[in-house]
């Protein structure tokens, strides 16, 4: 039988030739939002490992939107040009070149990882960070974040419309807007971050409103026959929290909206969310979505197997498989769950005598 995971799958005008899918992950590396010599290597390495669409890391719309100061940004034209190098190379090698654009909103202003995710203040590099209502993710950080006012919420829609140009003019093929991870988007959709009691807080109507204004302006300039994501995150696993029932409602409008993809993971929104972790552990949540709305949903979360990324795919629980840290420690995942599953697959000629 033909393995699901290596069929292609056509969304629009584009067809990725699997369902395999690099999901976005924050390098820090970036120099002033500049992606550089890093970045193509990390993102060429697993287009030429045999992956179908890659998407870029989560890239801020403004200065102020990213996570740290090394996150790469989208918001002016000068950065253009690497990514478009970047992206020219993941054509070459028949993949589809994505990007995330993203607000990290609260989570905003602080040290890269491997100096401990630390909240940056003024004097070390950091910024005032905004949010749907002043409510700090961790309660001893130094500062607080600033509510938006309705100027500021304006000035967030329309940093996503302008990076969005910039995407086109680079030579993305798939625009991913995040609103997943306890990030901008997200902190307005949950009850939990966004006590606001305008036009933008209280109902759940008001609650996805951002996002759904932010749908539209990105699709002023992204074109009609390219395919468009969001990324959500199904529950926020903290009592009275946004919940997979207002997933699967959110879920609904996007599609009608022309939403091709809904990118399905959860939590990262408190500090003090319960997360029950074990393989597969957010791919009920795809299912459901998808089940529900008939959206195409994708899967991610501890999916490191080929058998067991072709059996979800296989039951109909989700229409692509994005792989972060598993593509971390194998950029050829590709072609090697090929070979598991003895799927037909193009390698680089570069590498074929090596194939097995």
């Amino acid at each position: 039988m033909a393995s699901v995971l290596f069929s292609p799958l056509s969304i629009k005008k584009i067809t990725l030739k699997n369902r395999i899918v690099i999901s976005p992950m924050c390098q820090y590396s970036a120099v002033d939002g500049f992606a550089n010599d890093w970045h193509l290597v990390h993102l060429g390495a697993r287009a030429s490992g045999g992956s179908g669409l890659i998407i870029q890391e989560a890239t801020a719309v403004s200065p102020e939107a990213r996570i740290s100061p090394q996150d790469l940004g989208l918001w002016n034209d000068e950065q253009i040009e690497k990514l478009k190098v970047i992206n020219q190379f993941i054509v070459s090698q028949n993949a589809i070149p994505g990007i995330q654009i993203a607000h990290a909103g609260r989570k905003a202003s602080v040290s890269v990882p491997w100096e401990g995710n630390k909240k940056l203040d003024i004097a070390q590099g950091g910024w005032q960070t905004v949010a749907p209502s002043a409510i700090p993710y961790h309660e001893d950080e130094p500062f607080l974040p600033e509510a938006l006012d309705k100027i500021g919420i304006q000035k967030v829609i329309f940093d996503f419309k302008a990076t969005t140009k910039r995407a086109v003019a680079a030579g993305y093929q798939v625009l991913e807007i995040h609103g997943a991870h306890g990030y901008l988007l997200h902190q307005f959709m949950s009850p939990l971050t966004n006590l606001r009691t305008d036009e933008y807080g209280g109902s759940f109507e008001n609650r996805i409103r951002l996002t759904l204004e932010i749908v539209d302006a990105v699709q002023i300039e992204w074109p009609v026959d390219l395919p468009l994501f969001v990324r959500i995150s199904a529950t926020d696993w903290a009592a009275e929290g946004w919940s997979i029932e207002e997933s699967v409602k959110l879920s609904v409008i996007l599609k009608s909206k022309g939403v091709d993809v809904v990118d399905v993971s959860s939590g990262g929104l408190v500090s003090h969310q319960k997360i029950v972790i074990g393989p597969s552990y957010q791919v009920p949540f795809a299912e459901r979505i998808k089940k529900e709305t008939g959206v195409l949903t994708g899967a991610v979360g501890l999916i490191t197997k080929a058998n067991q990324a072709e059996e979800i795919l296989a039951n109909g629980e989700a229409d692509l498989i994005l792989f972060a840290r598993e593509s971390l420690r194998d950029p050829n995942l590709a072609l090697h769950f090929a070979s598991e599953l003895n799927a037909d697959i193009q390698w680089p000629k570069q590498y074929e005598r090596a194939k097995i």
